[in-house]
């Protein structure tokens, strides 16, 4: 990742609002990029993409991935070289409420947002970003590989795994180097685990759990599945290899057009009880009280990657071990709750993470 290629280069984040979406257009604008965000409005208050002051350092259209007259007029207006694809519906418990909107958003807007792409010229590189769920999870204790089957038991894990097909279908159905005189845009997508960081409220995820109860009157967080296994990793780890496989796309994109695992190095994985204790012994506050749920929806107990290929191909390793993306994450919502500048404070979590010397481990 080098701040001299992004600096002026023109930019297109959907999804901007949501939580990786607000780091990752924040990101791109320190360091210099010309930034246009397309989403709809943020779902939580508060939120990231306000509390940051995101729309301060970007151009943002608020519409729908699937609005494509609105999306169309966005990007001819923006001539962007770079796209990110991050608008999704985001939350597996939401996606047994509503399964439509889910895949809508998430396979629809896939085909959308290439079909609009394949009329822009000026695009050089798309990254689709899915999740670590797009696999037929059978609950292997080794992780998962970028060859192995796409499924999925609950919506949301089924959308992520038809957005991988149908990013590959328009890939290899409409631009270079599948088809001759097709659009000369390269196109990858990265499967991330669970990322973990300040500035989330989403319902029903863990850390935004945790904190609403624990700096809540309640001063307690509740687990309903202590025992899964997840690939936990700060938001910046995998924002930035998104922007290293994009940066490539863009100048060498031979060999980098296709899927990425990006998750924690090997052994940082843990149970959703680990993390709980973890980041209430990192706040300074609160307690766990464990009360798994029978009759709820199905959601997977383990899930690994294998993420070999990317450190392999692009040199890649996470500069945030478990322990220190746990601290980030806590003093970041420390900040907020003490009424802390967070344009200020998220900007300098940002110097900091770049400041980690990763040459070969993650930081201790």
């Amino acid at each position: 990742m080098s701040s001299e290629f992004w600096r002026g280069k023109r930019v297109f984040v959907t999804g901007h609002t949501g939580f990786k979406g607000a780091w990752l257009s924040l990101w791109l604008a320190e360091m210099g990029a010309v930034v246009t965000g397309y989403a709809l409005a943020p779902r939580s208050h508060p939120n990231l993409f306000e509390l940051a002051k995101v729309a301060d350092l970007v151009s943002s259209e608020i519409a729908d991935i699937n609005d494509q007259a609105t999306l169309d007029q966005a990007l001819r207006a923006s001539e962007p070289e770079i796209v990110f694809h991050l608008a999704a519906q985001a939350l597996v418990r939401e996606s047994y409420q509503d399964p439509v909107q889910t895949f809508a958003a998430n396979v629809g807007g896939v085909v959308t947002l290439l079909d609009s792409v394949r009329r822009i010229p000026s695009v050089r590189a798309v990254l689709v970003i899915t999740s670590d769920k797009c696999y037929d999870n059978r609950e292997w204790v080794w992780g998962y590989r970028e060859n192995d089957r796409l499924g999925g038991r609950d919506p949301y894990s089924a959308s992520k795994g038809c957005a991988e097909i149908a990013a590959r279908s328009m890939q290899m159905s409409f631009f270079a180097p599948f088809v001759l005189g097709g659009h000369p845009a390269r196109i990858a997508t990265a499967r991330a685990g669970n990322v973990i960081g300040g500035g989330d409220w989403s319902d029903d995820r863990l850390i935004p759990d945790i904190v609403r109860g624990c700096l809540g009157a309640r001063g307690e967080v509740r687990l309903r599945s202590p025992n899964a296994v997840r690939p936990w990793q700060h938001v910046l780890d995998p924002l930035g290899v998104y922007m290293t496989i994009a940066e490539r796309l863009a100048t060498a994109p031979d060999g980098i057009d296709e899927a990425w695992n990006i998750g924690p190095e090997h052994g940082d994985d843990r149970p959703v009880v680990k993390v709980a204790e973890a980041m209430v012994a990192a706040l300074g506050t609160g307690k766990v009280v464990c009360e798994e749920v029978a009759n709820g929806p199905h959601e997977a107990n383990l899930l690994q990657l294998d993420c070999e290929k990317a450190r392999s191909k692009l040199g890649w390793r996470p500069r945030l071990n478990f322990d220190k993306s746990i601290q980030f994450t806590a003093e970041w919502y420390a900040a907020w709750h003490q009424g802390r500048d967070m344009v200020d404070f998220t900007r300098a979590q940002i110097a900091a993470f770049e400041a980690v010397n990763h040459d070969t481990t993650a930081v201790t």
